[in-house]
C-alpha cells in the first residue's frame, strides 16, 4: 500500500462538483467547445499617477517582455503594447492596419506624452486597461488552459510572480495580482501545505495524549502504528481505485488519525480493566477481543456511514470522498482488530502504573455526580436540554447559506486584498459569460439590429455596480468605426445605416484576400467573440465576488433585462462561465450534504435497530446525537457562520464520530445487563463508571485531534476544527448525562 500511495497524483479540475447531466454544466461545456476557455486570465494591476513617466513605463515594457517569455502565457493585453488602427494610404487602398501606440524601445518623454494622448482617446481601452479616475493600469495575461489546470500551474504562477517582483524592485510600486487561476493555485497550495502540517500535528497531539493516559511508550507506538497504517492505506486505495487527491479527499488522512486513535484507546482500556480484574493476560486479551470487537465494528460502521453516504450523491468530488473515507474507516477496523491483540500478546503484561489512569479521582467524582443527576435530578437534565435546544433552534432560523470564491481567506491575506483592489478599480475579476444565439447563420452581421441589442444589453450590465465594462464583438466594431474616422472619439459607437457598409467592409476586408484588417491581431481578437457561422456572439463580463446569495438575484435581473432586449423567438441568451458553475457547484454540494445527513441518520438508525432490537433503545440513541447537531447549527446561526461546502461537512463527520460514544455506552449496557439480573439501575451505574472513563479520554483525544485545525488561516478548515470539536463536546455530554436519563425514563416497568 505504501508503494501505491507513493504514486498518488493531485487533481487540478474545478468543475467536478456538478454532475454531467446538470443543465448548467452542459451549457458551460457547450460554451467551452465553441469559444474555448474562460477563467484562464491572470490580471496584474498598479496604481500610479507616474505610469506614463519614462522610468515606470520602461519597466512596464520590460515586464511585458519578461511575461511573454514564460511558458504557458499565450497572450498579454496591456497599455505598453496597445494598438490603434490607422489607414495605410501607401498602396491607395486605405486599408486599416494595426500600429503600436507607443514605441517599442528608446522611448522619450515627448513620445510617451504623445502616445498617452492617443491611448486615452481610444475609448475601447477605458475601463478595461486603465481607470483614469484612480490612475490604475491593468495587464491581462491569457494562460494555456491545460497548463493552468495541471501540476505545472505552480511553476507558472511562480514565474509570473518572479517578473512581478522584479518590476516592483525597479519602480518601488506595489503590483496587485488576481484572477481565477492565481486565486485557485495560491489557495490550493496553502491548504495542501496546511493539511500536511495538520496531519503531523494531529499525530503529535495523539502521541502526547496517549503517553499521558497510558504512561507507556509501547502503547503509544502501537496506536500510532495503527493510524499510520490507516493513513497509508487511505492514500493507497485512492491509487488502486483510480482517484486523485482533491481538496476534499486530502482531509481524509487527518480524519483517519482522529478516528483510529479512539479504536486503540477503547481496546487498551478494555484490556487494562480486564487484566486488573483477572490478573490473567490471556483472559484479558480474549475479553478485549470478545467485548470490543463487536463494539468497534459497529462504531466504525457508524463512522463509515457518516462519511460514506457522500458516495450516494451525483457529485464526483463528493462521491470520491465518500468512497475513500467509508472504505478506509472499515479497513481501519480490520487493522485495529488484527494488529492490536497480536502486538499485546507479545508485550509484557501491563504494570500498575500503566493502569493508574483507571483510578483518576477527579473523573471518579465527575462520574458519581453524573450518576446522581441520572437518578435524582433528571428533571433538571430535561429542563437544561430543552432550553439549550430551543435557543439552538432559534439560531438555526438565522442560519444563512452563502459562499464566496475567496471567503475562506482572512481579510488581511494579500490574495483577498488584491481581489478587492481589482473590484474597486476595474469592477472585479470573476468571469461571467453571456452567449447570444441569433438562431440563424450570419444572423449577427445581416443587419445592425443584433449589434444594437447587444450594445444596449452591455450598457445595462456596465451600469450595474457588481459588474465591470463588458467586452464583446460590439466593442470591437465601435473601436473599428472610431478608427475609420481617424480616431475621433465621438465616433466610438455602433455604425449607423449611413456608414455601416463602409465600417463592415474594413472588417470583412473589402473582398480582397490581403486587404482590410483580416490578418491582424485585432481581427483575431474580434473573432474570439463570435463563432465561425456569425450566428452566436459572446459577451465577456468581469464581476465582483458577490457571493452565492446575491448572484442568483443578479442573474435574474440580467435575465429579465435580456428578455426585454432580445425577443425569445429570434434569440436565445445563455448565462454561463466559471462564476455560474461555482454557484451551481456550491449549491449542489450543500444540497448533497444535506441529503447525506438524512441518509446517514436513516442508515445508522437501521444499524442501531439491528444491534439492539428495540425501538425504545433506538429512540434513546438518536436523541443524544441529534441534539449536538442542532446545537452546532444554532451556534453557526448565532455567530453568523454561513452554510457552505466547507462547513456543512462538519455535520456528517461529527455525526459519524459522535455516534461511537452512544454505541459503546449502549453495547456495554447490553452486555452487563444479564450480569445484574436485567436490573436497570445497577447496570446503568456500572456502565456510567465503566465506560465513562474511556469515553472521556477518547473525547479528549478526538477534540485534541480536531482542535489543531483551529489554527488554520482558512475559514473552512478553521470551522471544521472548532465546530466539530463543539459537536463532539456536546455529544459527549448528552451521551454521558442525557442518555442514561432517557434509558432510566423509558425502562420497562
Amino acid at each position: 500500500m505504501a508503494y501505491f500511495a507513493s504514486r498518488v497524483q493531485m487533481s487540478y479540475e474545478f468543475t467536478r462538483a456538478i454532475p454531467t447531466d446538470n443543465v448548467k454544466y452542459q451549457d458551460y461545456q457547450a460554451f467551452l467547445k465553441k469559444f474555448g476557455s474562460d477563467g484562464s486570465t491572470v490580471v496584474l494591476g498598479i496604481n500610479s499617477p507616474d505610469f506614463f513617466k519614462v522610468p515606470v513605463f520602461t519597466a512596464a515594457q520590460e515586464l511585458h517582455s519578461g511575461l511573454k517569455q514564460i511558458k504557458g502565457v499565450l497572450g498579454i493585453m496591456d497599455a505598453p503594447e496597445a494598438i490603434q488602427l490607422v489607414k495605410d494610404t501607401a498602396d491607395g487602398t486605405e486599408r486599416l492596419v494595426p500600429a503600436r501606440i507607443f514605441p517599442a524601445k528608446a522611448i522619450s518623454q515627448a513620445a510617451l506624452d504623445s502616445g498617452r494622448a492617443i491611448f486615452e482617446n481610444m475609448r475601447f481601452y477605458e475601463g478595461i486597461l486603465y481607470n483614469p479616475k484612480e490612475h490604475s493600469y491593468l495587464f491581462a495575461l491569457t494562460l494555456n488552459k491545460d497548463t493552468a489546470n495541471s501540476k505545472s500551474r505552480t511553476r507558472l504562477m511562480n514565474d509570473i510572480m518572479k517578473e512581478v517582483h522584479a518590476f516592483e524592485g525597479k519602480t518601488g510600486l506595489t503590483m496587485h495580482v488576481s484572477g481565477l487561476p492565481y486565486i485557485r493555485t495560491t489557495v490550493a497550495n496553502k491548504i495542501q501545505k496546511e493539511l500536511q502540517w495538520f496531519l503531523f500535528g494531529s499525530l503529535f497531539l495523539s502521541a502526547v495524549t496517549l503517553l499521558l493516559f497510558f504512561r507507556t511508550v509501547s502503547a503509544m507506538l502501537m496506536s500510532l502504528t495503527v493510524v499510520i497504517m490507516g493513513v497509508i492505506w487511505s492514500v493507497g486505495t485512492m491509487v488502486l481505485i483510480g482517484y486523485k487527491i482533491t481538496l476534499l479527499t486530502s482531509l481524509i488522512p487527518p480524519l483517519i488519525v482522529v478516528i483510529g486513535v479512539p479504536n486503540c484507546i477503547y481496546f487498551l482500556n478494555k484490556y487494562h480493566t480486564s487484566y486488573k480484574d483477572t490478573g490473567d493476560k490471556q483472559k484479558a486479551l480474549v475479553t478485549m477481543v470478545g467485548r470490543m470487537g463487536i463494539v468497534t465494528l459497529f462504531c466504525n460502521i457508524a463512522a463509515a456511514i457518516g462519511m460514506g453516504v457522500f458516495s450516494l450523491t451525483k457529485s464526483d468530488i463528493l462521491k470520491e470522498f465518500g468512497v475513500i473515507a467509508g472504505l478506509n474507516i472499515m479497513l481501519l477496523f480490520v487493522i485495529s482488530l488484527i494488529f492490536i491483540p497480536t502486538v499485546l500478546s507479545y508485550l509484557q503484561p501491563p504494570q500498575p502504573k500503566h493502569m493508574r489512569y483507571l483510578e483518576n479521582k477527579m473523573l471518579e467524582r465527575l462520574l458519581i455526580r453524573i450518576e446522581k443527576w441520572t437518578f435524582e435530578h433528571s428533571k433538571w437534565v430535561y429542563i437544561v436540554t430543552a432550553i439549550v435546544t430551543i435557543v439552538s433552534v432559534a439560531g438555526i432560523f438565522r442560519l444563512k447559506s452563502e459562499g464566496f470564491i475567496v471567503d475562506d481567506l482572512p481579510q488581511q491575506d494579500v490574495v483577498y486584498r488584491d481581489l478587492r483592489w481589482f473590484e474597486s478599480s476595474f469592477g472585479g475579476v470573476m468571469p461571467l459569460e453571456i452567449v447570444v444565439d441569433t438562431k440563424k447563420r450570419k444572423g449577427l452581421t445581416r443587419n445592425l439590429r443584433p449589434m444594437e441589442k447587444i450594445d444596449s444589453f452591455s450598457q445595462y450590465i456596465a451600469s450595474r455596480p457588481e459588474t465591470a465594462k463588458p467586452l464583446s464583438l460590439v466593442e470591437g466594431i465601435k473601436f473599428l468605426r472610431q478608427s475609420v474616422y481617424d480616431g475621433d472619439s465621438t465616433y466610438f459607437a455602433i455604425p449607423t445605416d449611413f456608414d455601416a457598409i463602409t465600417v463592415m467592409s474594413y472588417l470583412k476586408g473589402n473582398g480582397s484576400k490581403d486587404s482590410g484588417t483580416r490578418n491582424s491581431a485585432f481581427v483575431k481578437l474580434l473573432s474570439s467573440f463570435k463563432d465561425s457561422l456569425d450566428q452566436t456572439a459572446r459577451i465577456s463580463v468581469n464581476m465582483k465576488d458577490i457571493g452565492s446569495r446575491k448572484l442568483p438575484g443578479l442573474l435574474a435581473d440580467f435575465r429579465k433585462e435580456a428578455d426585454k432586449t432580445f425577443d425569445t423567438a429570434n434569440y436565445k441568451v445563455t448565462f454561463t462561465g466559471s462564476s455560474v458553475t461555482f454557484l451551481e457547484g456550491s449549491a449542489f454540494i450543500i444540497n448533497g450534504l444535506r441529503e447525506s445527513i438524512l441518509w446517514a441518520f436513516g442508515l445508522i438508525a437501521l444499524c442501531m435497530l439491528y444491534l439492539f432490537r428495540s425501538f425504545r433503545i433506538l429512540l434513546c440513541s438518536l436523541i443524544p446525537n441529534l441534539i449536538p447537531l442542532v446545537v452546532t447549527a444554532g451556534v453557526m446561526g448565532w455567530t453568523g457562520i454561513a452554510l457552505k461546502p466547507s462547513t456543512v461537512l462538519v455535520f456528517s463527520v461529527a455525526l459519524g464520530i459522535a455516534i461511537d460514544v452512544t454505541i459503546r455506552f449502549l453495547i456495554n449496557y447490553k452486555q452487563e445487563l444479564p450480569h445484574y439480573n436485567n436490573s436497570v439501575k445497577p447496570t446503568l451505574v456500572q456502565t456510567i463508571h465503566h465506560t465513562g472513563v474511556s469515553i472521556i479520554y477518547t473525547s479528549l483525544v478526538l477534540i485534541a485531534g480536531f482542535i489543531i485545525f483551529c489554527i488554520s488561516e482558512f475559514g473552512g478548515t478553521n470551522a471544521l476544527g472548532w465546530l466539530t470539536s463543539l459537536t463532539l463536546i456536546t455529544g459527549t455530554l448528552t451521551n454521558l448525562i442525557l442518555l442514561p436519563v432517557l434509558i432510566w425514563l423509558l425502562r420497562k416497568r
